[in-house]
């Protein structure tokens, strides 16, 4: 399969799918939506919210991978916001 086609299947980077998760969430709210509208910019959010878990996940493996030190051990770093890695 081409880098194009497979691009295509794993849906949209984490940033499109956040903004239209978003997007989707204010149309929601703002209860204009008929129920099989609603229904149906659920079930996409629900979509949305496991590809972006899911580049999440992927980008952590990636930074635990930066992290690992020659002997094998993996270096624990806080998050750039200031929090300390969780127990």
């Amino acid at each position: 399969m081409s880098a194009s086609k497979e691009a295509a299947t794993e849906g949209p980077d984490f940033e499109a799918a956040l903004e239209e998760l978003e997007a989707l969430v204010e149309r929601m709210e703002g209860g204009a939506l008929s129920l099989d509208e609603s229904l149906a910019a659920f079930e996409r959010g629900i979509h949305l919210t496991r590809r972006c878990q899911q580049a999440l996940s992927e980008a952590e493996q990636r930074v635990q991978v930066l992290l690992e030190k020659d002997d094998g051990s993996l270096t624990t770093e806080a998050a750039a916001s200031g929090e300390a890695p969780g127990p």
